[in-house]
């Protein structure tokens, strides 16, 4: 069931007033912007809920994004002078360190990093092979310690990194290898990170969305219509707000003691079925 078909609260909708818990803060969204899917009425994905979310709360947010009309997109939305866009293709190692580069100068440093882009891949064992299985991997997990690589010197003490995965990453469902690799890999990544930041309060935590109404979840459902039927606890997909509102937790300082963590936010779904 869609989450639109039930009555939501304000913060599920993105129409919960700010309350400024990130006043001041600089950070990057990677994933920031929204793929287009053909339709009018496409529900705010993750990446741009993040991005216009942290930014109400008080953020200067650099939206990075593959294609640079949908970051742009994303700025447009967001309180005015707060955002500015970034064209990445982070498949490219050196697109990553000019991503960062750009971000830092424009912010001024950084306070924290959302990782968000991501891609899905072939479905089933037998119809992967090694440049389809590398290409996943390079996106949603090689993207990622590059990223956080490059900005690593450049991150300023007790910040903050969110990694977005995916309950893919937990248990299988989605039908592809990669992906569910991928994103189970993220957590062992985040963990690393979150151990090296241990001296300088550096956090890194992981948001694992399950059934999310977005474009990129309704492009799922098109190649699985039974994706739609699926019993989740609480009767609907979640919204790319309620992924935000993890990931704006995770990064203000009401996470300040929680650090190598996963959060999963899907209705119950990965621990009640």
């Amino acid at each position: 069931m869609s989450a639109r078909h039930i009555h939501l609260p304000p913060e599920s909708r993105g129409e919960a007033p700010p309350r400024g818990r990130l006043e001041g803060r600089r950070i990057l969204v990677v994933g920031g912007g929204q793929t287009d899917i053909g339709e009018a009425d496409t529900p705010t994905g993750n990446g741009r809920a993040m991005s216009i979310l942290f930014a109400r709360e008080g953020a200067s947010v650099a939206v990075a994004d593959r294609v640079i009309a949908a970051a742009e997109a994303t700025v447009a939305a967001m309180p005015p002078g707060s955002g500015r866009a970034i064209a990445a293709d982070v498949s490219d190692p050196a697109a990553i360190e000019r991503m960062v580069a750009e971000a830092a100068d424009w912010l001024g440093g950084l306070d924290g990093i959302a990782l968000n882009v991501g891609i899905g891949g072939k479905p089933m064992l037998e119809n992967n092979d090694a440049a389809a299985w590398d290409l996943t991997f390079a996106v949603n997990l090689r993207s990622h310690m590059l990223t956080v690589r490059s900005a690593w010197p450049i991150l300023a003490d007790a910040s903050s990194i969110v990694f977005i995965s995916s309950i893919a990453g937990i248990k299988p469902g989605s039908r592809i290898p990669a992906y569910d690799s991928s994103k189970a890999a993220l957590g062992g990544l985040c963990r690393h990170v979150a151990l090296e930041g241990e001296k300088r309060s550096i956090r890194a935590n992981v948001v694992a969305p399950g059934l999310m109404d977005t474009s990129m979840g309704r492009l799922a459902s098109r190649g699985r219509p039974s994706r739609t039927t699926t019993p989740v606890p609480l009767s609907r997909q979640g919204t790319g707000w309620e992924t935000a509102y993890s990931a704006l937790f995770l990064m203000s300082d009401e996470a300040a003691y929680v650090t190598g963590q996963t959060l999963v936010v899907d209705g119950g779904l990965s621990a009640l079925r």
